[in-house]
This record gives structure tokens, C-alpha cells and sequence, in this order.
């Protein structure tokens, strides 16, 4: 997994789950990794099931139909660390993904190795640059 500065914003505040998601797709669409169409699919599938994986994270994506607005494989990670609500659920850092030509599980399967663990997340929380959060989501140690 690809992951550089500009993929990573700090210090966010959000009113709701949907602003949001939608910050998430927005930087998915200024990073060159989806359309603009993407990111109401990203909103319609947290509607269908909740992004909140658990561990303070919710990892939005677009719907199965969304698939043609995915221009190349990317992640986008946001730091929250005042948390913001999904559906009741305290989420503090929420990674924005997608997924071309049949990606989608092994980007999550990599962002739950380092998610699993919540010593990581609360390191990615506390992390103040954006290279602390890329080392530790290369296998590094978070500064």
C-alpha cells in the first residue's frame, strides 16, 4: 500500500458521519483515486451497513456499483482525534479506500492488521505529522 503526506490529514473536526465520509472522498478525488461520483456511493454504503469497524476506526468506501469511479487503488487516512459520531460509536481516525481491478480486500485486510491492534490506533491518534502515521502503516514504529 502506497501512502504519502498528502494522504493523510491531522487534527479534523466533523459535526457528523456524513461531513465526514465526505472529506474522505474528497480527498480520494483531489489524490487522482476516484470521480466525483464516488463519494454519494461512499454515503449510500455506510447508509447500508455502518463504516465503523470497531477500535475507533470507520473505514467509508463506495458501494459495489461504484467500481467505474474508481480511477487507481488508493487509501486516505484522517486523524479526528475529538472523535466524531457514527451511528453512536466514538470514530477518531477514519480511513477513506479504494479499491480498483479487485484490490478492495487486500487494502482492508492490510489497514485491519495495523487497526486490529488498538495500542496502533491510539499511536495513530496521538501522532502529530503525517510521517508517524505512514511508518506505522509501513510496519515502522509510530514516532
Amino acid at each position: 500500500m502506497e501512502l504519502g503526506c498528502k494522504d493523510v490529514v491531522l487534527n479534523q473536526l466533523f459535526e457528523d458521519k456524513v461531513e465526514a465520509i465526505t472529506a474522505a472522498g474528497k480527498l480520494l478525488l483531489e489524490r487522482g483515486y476516484v470521480t466525483e461520483g464516488y463519494i454519494p456511493k461512499m454515503i449510500e454504503r455506510d447508509q447500508m451497513t455502518s463504516t465503523f469497524i470497531g477500535n475507533m476506526v470507520a473505514i467509508p468506501h463506495g458501494t459495489e456499483d461504484s467500481k467505474s469511479e474508481i480511477l487507481r487503488s488508493g487509501i486516505v487516512i484522517i486523524q479526528v482525534p475529538e472523535g466524531v459520531s457514527f451511528d453512536g460509536n466514538e470514530v477518531k481516525l477514519i480511513i477513506g479506500i479504494a479499491g480498483a481491478e479487485g484490490q478492495h480486500l487486500e487494502l482492508l485486510s492490510e489497514i485491519a492488521m495495523v487497526c486490529s491492534e488498538l495500542d496502533n490506533v491510539e499511536k495513530l491518534i496521538a501522532a502529530t505529522e503525517e510521517e508517524a502515521i505512514i511508518r506505522l502503516f509501513e510496519g515502522g514504529a509510530a514516532a
